[in-house]
């Protein structure tokens, strides 16, 4: 286990919380690994019946760290095996995953709730996919999720022009259950959980298998999402984004050839 991931066992639930607040619970390669490796043992452990994720320090995750994706730019670092991992794990999660958001959740923090079964928040939770802005591509199947989910408007407004929703927002587009007074966030959610531990478990497998359907379209799709994300994390544009990131200017990405 990672210092930056806390795993414990309440109820029936894999509670998963993701503890970086001070680098706003980024995503590193290891921290990817620890979630997957959690992943796979709670649906292989029958004492374990449901996934909960869920942040720190009033604060989800403001997705993959950007200091591995500067890296990957300038061509001295690569994303590696846990991001893709990840991303092709979370279609094939045998086991309901609710998440509890508090604060902000960007990019890969926003995108992972797509493949949720519950998701609660609090109010003063955001939501946010930036990634044209870091001349990069959504990721995670939510090119495909996305505007099934909330429809293709709202889905343009959030992958390509960058919005950021509030989370009465997100409720209202569909990928949110319920907001609940931060305090109260974490309670609610493992409720919910402990709800769904004491089901009959191959009933609410099948029920969950039945309601979500195939994952070899969504699979296939991140296969794109894939090819394309790692294309774009190397080009010119990318490097611009990031470059200017750090130093704390606004990118230009009119620069003459």
């Amino acid at each position: 286990m990672t210092s930056d991931v806390e795993i414990s066992l309440n109820d029936g639930v894999q509670v998963l919380r993701l503890t970086r607040p001070q680098k706003k619970n980024a995503l590193t390669s290891a921290m990817y690994g620890e979630l997957c490796e959690a992943f796979d043992r709670g649906d292989n452990d029958p004492a374990i019946a449901v996934h909960l994720i869920t942040g720190s320090g009033g604060v989800f995750t403001a997705g993959n760290d950007l200091g591995d994706f500067l890296a990957t730019a300038q061509g001295t670092g690569d994303l590696g095996t846990n991001v893709r991992r990840f991303v092709y794990l979370l279609p094939m999660i045998r086991k309901p995953v609710i998440a509890a958001v508090d604060g902000v959740a960007i990019g890969v923090g926003t995108t992972m709730l797509f493949h949720c079964d519950l998701v609660y928040a609090s109010p003063a939770s955001t939501f946010a996919t930036p990634f044209l802005n870091l001349g990069l591509i959504p990721e995670a199947g939510s090119s495909l999720l996305m505007p099934r989910r909330i429809g293709y408007a709202r889905a343009f407004e959030m992958l390509a022009l960058g919005e950021t929703f509030s989370a009465e927002q997100a409720v209202q587009a569909g990928f949110v259950n319920k907001v609940v007074a931060s305090g109260r966030l974490e309670h609610a959610a493992l409720e919910a959980a402990r709800r769904l531990a004491s089901l009959p478990p191959e009933a609410l497998a099948v029920t969950r298998a039945l309601m979500r359907g195939s994952p070899v379209e969504i699979l296939q799709h991140i296969d794109k999402e894939v090819i394309a994300f790692r294309e774009r994390l190397a080009s010119p544009e990318a490097l611009e984004a990031f470059t200017a990131f750090f130093e704390k200017r606004s990118p230009n990405f009119r620069k003459p050839v």
